[in-house]
């Protein structure tokens, strides 16, 4: 049974970092449009209020993760989590946002109709009421690249036989006992560098248990450059200038890791064993098989992890797990690791389209047959777009761009008496690209699912700020690959195909 069915002219997907910057964008650039944000879970911040496992923390500075509008005014350059939901509640009120969101609505399914232009979308309710059918004009995917339900944990020989507790980060409990206990985390992704050193503060002794290791990079956690700007000039000019000097660094140190390797491998690798005390392994356990950008690089907060190890607190086991038995974990190696509490840093489960069915005049996509346009549009899914940041940068600088993008293409087609607009691709052998050019384990496990690149604009993401604020601010959004079409204008050709719809009040 279904319940009611509401309209607005935009429907985000999703309120964490993502939504909120598309609405604020909305409101901003398209004034006349509704919008409703529709969010599966019961508060605002997606990954920010989802993950609350101890020390959890940004691996960008928020001089780049935060939103280009709002400046970002606090101490730490590296925030934890309680502070960035803080500020993303801040922008919400600033905005007068939260009247638009509609928390405990997951959507499940959309459907979209070329006779009337419109998107049929179907969301559940966590309350076990009827589902609610909303009808929109635009549909704008916001809400992540990984599934919020579930993480990744590989199977385990012999986990059915350990006694302890096995945690994944991603579903934290709030009774989990760390005090003056042997804990185990498996990985050595972001995760495990942030829990290591934070559960080391008071349990006996945490092992970071990984299978390869990862390049590292050491920071401080406040920026004193920033700091004395914020001094000096007024908030939003302070904030503008940090803010370009972190993207022009980061895309330096990006394309020099590209370029260059071997280079960047020596420097990343001697970076880190100068912060370890003298003898370390640093081989073993800081020597990547891969090169620097094929995966993350992991950021490493005022030395916290390499103080952890040098104190004796944490150490690294690089090893295979063999099985688990009934106090601990047993390596291939033949070590036994004793251990009170296993935590499973192994990653997460991705998912596109947040994990909705969707339909075009009742086809199924599937995305693994799809092409990204401009890393945001698919090939022949009208009027829906994703927000998706970038991998070796901020999230939200891309997702800024993504937003403005957006509103300017809604813009084009109230000007052109338009209501659809639909990316067509003219060469279907184009050869294909991966759509994440990383090498990680949760990449690799999804790729058969995932959209493809092309090897042409504007059929790839150039995954580069310059280039993609001339490709999304600047190009036309004509651009000859977009196409435009209007919806049957006689009252009985719509009403033929038209579902009923109830406007929201608080849509616009």
């Amino acid at each position: 049974m279904v319940g009611d069915t509401q309209h607005a002219d935009v429907l985000i997907v999703g309120a964490g970092i993502s939504g909120i910057g598309a609405a604020y964008h909305l409101q901003r650039d398209c004034p006349g449009k509704s919008y409703v944000i529709l969010e599966g879970r019961t508060d605002l911040g997606g990954t920010w209020d989802l993950f609350r496992y101890p020390g959890i923390r940004s691996d960008s500075d928020m001089y780049t993760l935060g939103y280009a509008f709002k400046p970002w005014k606090q101490r730490k350059a590296i925030a934890d989590g309680p502070a960035i939901l803080k500020y993303l509640h801040e922008t919400v009120e600033d905005n007068d946002i939260e009247r638009h969101i509609r928390f405990g609505q997951r959507v499940r399914s959309a459907s979209w109709d070329s006779a009337t232009s419109r998107w049929s979308v179907v969301a559940e309710h966590g309350d076990g009421a009827s589902p609610t059918v909303w009808t929109c004009n635009f549909l704008f995917l916001c809400g992540g690249y990984y599934r919020y339900d579930t993480g990744y944990t590989p199977d385990f020989p012999g986990i059915g036989d350990y006694r302890g507790q096995v945690v994944h980060p991603q579903h934290w409990p709030e009774d989990v006992d760390y005090d003056g206990k042997n804990v185990v985390v498996i990985g050595s992704g972001a995760t495990a560098v942030t829990l290591v050193p934070e559960l080391a503060k008071t349990a006996a002794h945490v092992t970071m248990l990984q299978r390869s290791p990862t390049y590292m990079l050491s920071r401080p956690a406040e920026d004193r450059w920033a700091r004395r700007l914020q001094k000096l000039l007024p908030d939003k000019l302070a904030y503008d200038l940090i803010r370009w000097r972190n993207v022009l660094l980061t895309m330096f140190l990006f394309g020099f890791a590209k370029r260059y390797p071997g280079r960047m491998k020596r420097y990343l690798i001697k970076h880190v064993g100068k912060r370890l005390q003298p003898g370390f392994d640093v081989a073993t356990h800081f020597t990547p098989g891969y090169g620097p950008w094929d995966q993350r690089l992991c950021l490493v907060p005022d030395d916290d992890l390499f103080e952890a190890l040098n104190a004796g607190r944490a150490e690294i086991a690089t090893d295979l797990v063999d099985t688990f038995y009934s106090d601990g974990i047993r390596l291939k190696s033949g070590r036994e690791l004793g251990a009170d509490l296993v935590v499973t840093a192994t990653g997460l489960t991705l998912e596109v389209f947040n994990g909705i069915a969707i339909e075009v005049d009742g086809t199924p996509v599937n995305p693994a047959e799809t092409f990204m346009y401009k890393g945001m549009m698919y090939n022949d899914v009208p009027n829906l777009a994703t927000s998706f940041g970038y991998i070796n940068a901020s999230w939200t600088l891309r997702a800024d761009l993504t937003c403005a993008y957006v509103c300017r293409l809604l813009n084009h087609m109230d000007n052109t008496d338009t209501q659809a607009c639909v990316a067509r691709l003219s060469d279907p052998d184009m050869p294909q690209t991966a759509w994440f050019n990383l090498s990680s384990g949760y990449v690799q496990r999804s790729a058969d699912k995932l959209p493809k690149q092309g090897d042409r604009d504007p059929w790839r993401a150039p995954q580069n700020y310059l280039l993609d604020i001339l490709y999304l601010k600047f190009k036309r959004v004509d651009d000859g690959t977009m196409e435009f079409s209007k919806t049957p204008k006689t009252r009985s050709e719509r009403n033929q195909h038209a579902p009923p719809a109830t406007e929201n009040p608080l849509a616009g």
